[in-house]
């Protein structure tokens, strides 16, 4: 019986997908999310659990550029989901086909805090040969995660101030979005999902933003402990901290005001109380 993976037509797949479509393989369809960006659906058969992401939003990714990130991973031992395959439906939405890895993190604990950061520290200190830099992405920093910030000159003043303060290097494998929600368990196992922001970056804007979020959503003391865990491995000098640490703010408030995340009163208030502790947002009177 044709499936949803049969009105999909396949640019590069894995040996798993030809048996998937075969007809005789049953395949439930079980909806996970509708997030900003893409639909997310659980697909069940014989063969085992997957999962299949569909970018039918306004955000366009380079679908194909993150299938082989995922292949580059999975081959330096870094804990993603395995890609099956990626291709695009009739009406051009792209769509990638993965395993599926378990369920979000919850009941957070120190050891588990710890161990996230681990996760992120192996992702940054994943090796990348002189050929293999050409296979990875890479963007100008400020155009990609400061989209359309010249309509918000409040926000750009600032960020043209602190970016002289630091020489970008872009010579590490980043996740783009590290955080909780980005982290799946199944089995003690940890696997790190939702590489759409997967590139060759800055592997200090990378932990700092991770730091920052879990300072507004979740606690000031985990995101102390996952802090402690990251630079025990991966250090960082205090005022690159601060630097980077002023960008991710200043990036949270762009998103916020485009409707590109979750603001809650809880986390408008410890973006708040970010701010107000770090020394060159109060200098120059940021505001959220």
């Amino acid at each position: 019986m044709p499936t949803i993976l049969h009105n999909i037509q396949w640019n590069e797949q894995d040996d798993l997908l030809h048996t998937l479509l075969h007809p005789k393989y049953d395949i439930v369809q079980h909806p996970l999310e509708q997030g900003f960006e893409a639909e997310v659906i659980k697909l069940s058969c014989a063969q085992g659990d997957f999962v299949l992401k569909i970018w039918n939003q306004q955000a366009k990714p380079d679908i194909g550029s993150q299938y082989l990130l995922l292949q580059f991973l999975l081959a330096k031992g870094i804990a993603v989901s395995k890609p099956i395959g990626w291709g695009m439906l009739d009406n051009e939405d792209q769509v990638l086909l993965t395993t599926f890895d378990g369920t979000a993190l919850t009941n957070m604990n120190k050891k588990k805090i710890v161990q996230t950061a681990t996760l992120l520290s192996a992702i940054h200190h994943v090796k990348i040969t002189e050929s293999e830099y050409a296979l990875l992405p890479k963007y100008d920093f400020v155009d990609y995660f400061f989209p359309d910030i010249t309509m918000y000159t409040d926000i750009s003043d600032i960020l043209y101030q602190i970016m002289p303060m630091i020489t970008l290097e872009q010579n590490r494998v980043i996740h783009g979005d590290f955080h909780l929600g980005n982290i799946l368990t199944a089995e003690n196992r940890y696997t790190v999902i939702d590489w759409t922001n997967g590139q060759l970056g800055d592997s200090r804007y990378d932990a700092v933003w991770s730091m920052t979020l879990q300072k507004i959503y979740i606690s000031e003391r985990y995101a102390e402990v996952f802090r402690d865990a990251y630079l025990a491995e991966h250090p960082i000098a205090e005022e690159e901290l601060h630097i980077f640490e002023a960008l991710a703010c200043l990036r949270w408030i762009l998103l916020a005001r485009q409707g590109g995340i979750t603001v809650q009163p809880q986390a408008q208030q410890n973006i708040k109380q970010v701010i107000a502790n770090n020394p060159l947002l109060v200098e120059r009177n940021c505001e959220v």
